[in-house]
């Protein structure tokens, strides 16, 4: 559902996802193996705080070759690294700490509605836990972009070209994917501040 209000964001909240795959066929549930999130100011546009970890698969706890050549994350990046069930509640405890817990007027903002519309909330199904309240509100940024820039829908690196910015780090890692949407957002937002969400969850 599509937001139908304007509220003033405080904080945006660019979050990436890697997860368990396969090449050909990915075992289910698929798994969340990385979880970055960067805390954008929405007035300065600095980025003021980061929560990232891996995390460690319990259904399916070894990593598949082509997931490894994908993301970059090997079998030891995840080993012994928290489950979902631990690094949810770390990642409470942050929003906490960082005051965004209970502040309305945050917005989560993801390269596509994969994260939050599916991965998230069917590894949750899976493991019978609600999905946090705070995270049924985000921005796609593609499909801003798309609205900014009066163009077609494009990739992440696609965007960038597009916006004259460079491809940092490695695609397809989380943290690395998180800090260049991040950049795609500020030079969203000094052309259009305030951007809105896209999606808002009422379930």
């Amino acid at each position: 559902m599509a937001a139908q209000f304007v509220e003033k964001i405080e904080y945006y909240l660019v979050l990436d996802f890697e997860a368990t795959c396969d090449e050909k066929r990915t075992s289910r549930p698929q798994e969340i193996i990385e979880f970055p999130v960067l805390k954008v100011n929405a007035t300065t546009l600095e980025t003021e705080s980061t929560f990232h970890t891996y995390v460690t698969p319990t259904v399916h706890p070894q990593l598949t070759a082509f997931c490894t050549r994908l993301t970059g994350i090997t079998q030891k990046m995840v080993t012994d690294q928290p489950s979902l069930l631990k690094v949810l509640e770390m990642f409470d405890e942050w929003m906490v700490k960082e005051k965004l817990k209970d502040n309305p007027n945050i917005c989560f903002v993801t390269c596509g509605d994969w994260d939050l519309k599916t991965m998230l909330p069917g590894q949750c199904a899976y493991l019978r836990v609600n999905v946090p309240q705070y995270f049924k509100k985000w921005m796609n940024i593609k499909k801003v972009f798309s609205r900014i820039m009066k163009c077609r829908s494009f990739g992440m690196a696609g965007m960038l070209d597009k916006l004259n910015l460079t491809l940092d780090g490695r695609h397809h890692s989380g943290i690395d994917d998180a800090r260049n949407t991040a950049k795609i957002l500020r030079k969203l937002l000094k052309k259009e501040p305030n951007i809105q969400p896209t999606t808002v969850l009422r379930y």
